[in-house]
C-alpha cells in the first residue's frame, strides 16, 4: 500500500474563503469518491496556526505504484487539481505503508 500525501500551500495574498479556493477544497473533498484506486481519503484545512504550517492537506491510499499513477492520470484527480496551480503550491510524499 502506498500512502499519497500532500500539502498545499495558499499563494501571498490568497485566503480559503475566496470562491476558487472554495471550490477547489469541495473539489478535493470529492476527489476520493471518484476515483477507484483510491483505497482511503482525508483532506481538510490545516488548524494550527504555526508559521511552518501548510494550509491544506490531502491524505490518502492507494493499492500500489500502477495504482498511483492510475490516480495521478485520472481525469478527476486531473480536474480537481489543475485550480490549485493558480492559487498555491504543495508539496508531496509517497511512500509505502
Amino acid at each position: 500500500m502506498i500512502r499519497h500525501l500532500v500539502l498545499f500551500k495558499l499563494n501571498e495574498g490568497v485566503s480559503r474563503d475566496e470562491p476558487r479556493v472554495v471550490d477547489g477544497a469541495r473539489g478535493f473533498a470529492e476527489l476520493g469518491g471518484l476515483v477507484p484506486e483510491v483505497e482511503s481519503w482525508e483532506c481538510g484545512w490545516n488548524v494550527s496556526d504555526r508559521p511552518i504550517a501548510y494550509d491544506f492537506a490531502i491524505n490518502s491510499s492507494v493499492a500500489d505504484g500502477d495504482a498511483l499513477v492510475r490516480y495521478l492520470e485520472h481525469p478527476a484527480h486531473q480536474a480537481a487539481v489543475a485550480p490549485w496551480a493558480g492559487f498555491a503550491t504543495w508539496v508531496i510524499a509517497d511512500y509505502e505503508i
